[in-house]
């Protein structure tokens, strides 16, 4: 499917280290000749980073002079607070609202980030939903969050379970055989794929976006 971009590529968001590049352009619609490789680093030699697809096959990303890093951790729907701004995965469900997949919880300094809601690839059906969170209430079968977006509002429920995350300083150091990653990129027309930011989940995570 051709998707046009919705924005601009954002520039680095750098407190403490934070590197915010890699997943907030993960969580933003891009055009066709955009991929993102999703899995586990088989290893990282120079700017040659080999990833172990959650797909089962090697992927080979050259990674441009410059290029960056940006962590990714595991936080939980109690951070989850009216006002926030979040990137959130989900599936439609019969006639009531949408059910999380997955959820990114931004830094404040990051509202704004991609907002609106567009296809995602995710799951098979899944949309992406960047926006304000106007209410957060406990449910029975978990939590419900109401989202604002251009005017639009979105209910979406979370189960239990549902990985939930936000964005952490990290460095190259943290890029180790067997760490999550999620690389943004260009594939071009001879299939090799470049990159300047590489997201990479921290203390064991896998990064769900």
């Amino acid at each position: 499917m051709s998707r046009k971009p919705h924005s601009r590529f954002f520039t680095a968001l750098a407190t403490g280290g934070l590197v915010a590049l890699a997943l907030s352009q993960a969580v933003q619609a891009e055009d066709a000749q955009r991929v993102r490789v999703r899995g586990a680093i088989e290893s990282l030699s120079g700017d040659k980073l080999v990833v172990k697809t959650r797909e089962g096959s090697d992927a080979a990303v050259t990674l441009k002079a410059g290029w960056k890093v940006g962590g990714i951790r595991k936080a939980s729907v109690e951070d989850i607070k009216p006002g926030d701004f979040v990137g959130v995965a989900s599936l439609p469900k019969g006639d009531g609202p949408d059910g999380a997949i997955e959820v990114l919880i931004f830094p404040a300094a990051m509202k704004g980030t991609g907002e609106g809601n567009r296809p995602w690839d995710a799951q098979p059906n899944s949309q992406m939903t960047n926006a304000t969170v106007s209410n957060a209430v406990k449910s029975v079968d978990g939590h419900t969050i109401t989202l604002t977006y251009q005017g639009k509002e979105k209910i979406i429920t979370i189960s239990d379970g549902t990985p939930i995350v936000t964005l952490a300083p990290a460095t190259k150091d943290d890029l180790k055989a067997g760490a999550g990653v999620i690389v943004t990129g260009a594939k071009a027309a001879d299939g090799s794929i470049s990159a300047t930011q590489v997201a990479v989940g921290l203390e064991g995570i896998t990064p769900p976006m």
